[in-house]
């Protein structure tokens, strides 16, 4: 009898993006080959704790009145107390019931985590520096380079660096704008409108304001410090909306990078969280995008390149504007929108791998690394 590989699945966490990697859960739980890998799900809170998640995922669903979220059912996972050791212990005890004083059992060892996470304390490094500590194999990049992946200025900082071209900004410091808002006004002024301004640290488009008269720029700064304490402001760049999904290969095998998708706007300012995730109108999503072989071919390349850049692992999906005058990268994100709808398992899909055959994939190259 062959003995399944066992991956621990994480979900939820502390960020804003709880909702959207809960139903990330739904597809991924959803899909993964059970013949091959044994499951073991676990739901972070919006607080933070861990829990051994006994939820039913798949009424987890994006409705704008009711976003999905982990309940904290009174089980707590504790982790590997040395490296070396790969057992997981789960303590249990009713909800609301003290977690320190339940019943602890072995849930036995774990081969690999996939760390489903977004936003803050999931895909920033924090949750791959607690994985590292234990010694644990995970899906995905390390601290590193998911830690410059989630903060645009320093991803923007290392990808200009490498010559790849980016949109404009200046980032703003929350003690900076506070301390002497007229002034910064007056430099952001310089630039020419319209401009966004987004959280440095956040995704999904949460806490994005896109700003076409500087009298709505306070709102907009206010909006963004509401997620992190450094800001964005940023040239709103005229192109095409294009999307790379980029896969790590296995030792001595190259990088891969996928078909291109297109996100078409109709009728909205930008691609926001509800046309992301809520179904708001006004957003079309085309996959494959209509390139040239020549474009697709310097898309693939830009993206493997950027992916590089930032010594990336596991899995990536690229953002592009295509211009009058060539691509200009606008992010990349190092554990993007993993639903079976999202554009990186679509571009996947299109190329050739299938949603549950790329799950296989993401974690056989982990195992790998």
């Amino acid at each position: 009898m062959t003995t399944k590989t066992v991956v621990a699945v994480l979900f939820g966490g502390r960020s804003s993006e709880h909702a959207i990697s809960c139903v990330t859960a739904k597809g991924v739980l959803g899909a993964i080959d059970g013949d091959r890998f044994e499951v073991i799900p676990i739901g972070i809170t919006k607080d933070g704790a861990f829990t051994l998640s006994t939820a039913d995922v798949s009424t987890y669903v994006l409705d704008g009145d009711a976003l999905p979220e982990v309940i904290d059912n009174g089980s707590r996972i504790v982790w590997p107390d040395r490296a070396g050791s790969r057992e997981l212990r789960v303590r249990d005890s009713g909800a609301g019931a003290d977690s320190s004083t339940g019943t602890l059992r072995s849930l036995g060892n774990v081969d690999v985590v996939f760390p489903i996470l977004h936003g803050p304390f999931g895909e920033d490094g924090t949750i791959q520096g607690m994985l590292e500590l234990c010694d644990l194999p995970y899906v995905g990049s390390g601290v590193l380079a998911s830690s410059l992946g989630m903060d645009k200025h320093f991803a923007k900082t290392v990808l200009e660096r490498e010559g790849i071209a980016v949109a404009p900004w200046r980032t703003v410091a929350q003690h900076e704008w506070t301390a002497n808002a007229a002034k910064v006004r007056a430099e952001l002024e310089q630039m020419t409108l319209p401009v966004f301004v987004k959280p440095s640290r956040a995704g999904s488009s949460v806490g994005v304001s896109k700003v076409n008269d500087w009298a709505g720029l306070a709102a907009a700064m206010t909006t963004a410090f509401a997620e992190d304490d450094r800001v964005l402001v940023e040239a709103a760049i005229v192109g095409r909306e294009v999307e790379c999904a980029v896969l790590q290969g296995r030792p001595g095998e190259p990088t891969r990078a996928s078909v291109g998708g297109e996100i078409v706007i109709t009728g909205r300012e930008f691609y926001d969280f509800e046309a992301k995730y809520l179904g708001a109108a006004g957003i079309e999503l085309v996959c494959p995008a209509d390139l040239t072989a020549a474009e697709l071919a310097e898309l693939q390349a830009l993206s493997i390149r950027a992916f590089e850049a930032l010594g990336a692992a596991g899995l990536a999906r690229v953002d592009f504007f295509l211009t009058d005058t060539g691509f200009v990268l606008n992010e990349i994100n190092t554990m993007p929108g993993f639903t079976p709808i999202s554009m990186f398992p679509r571009c996947w899909q299109e190329t050739g791998l299938g949603y549950s055959d790329l799950i296989t994939e993401l974690i056989e190259v982990a195992l790998a690394g």
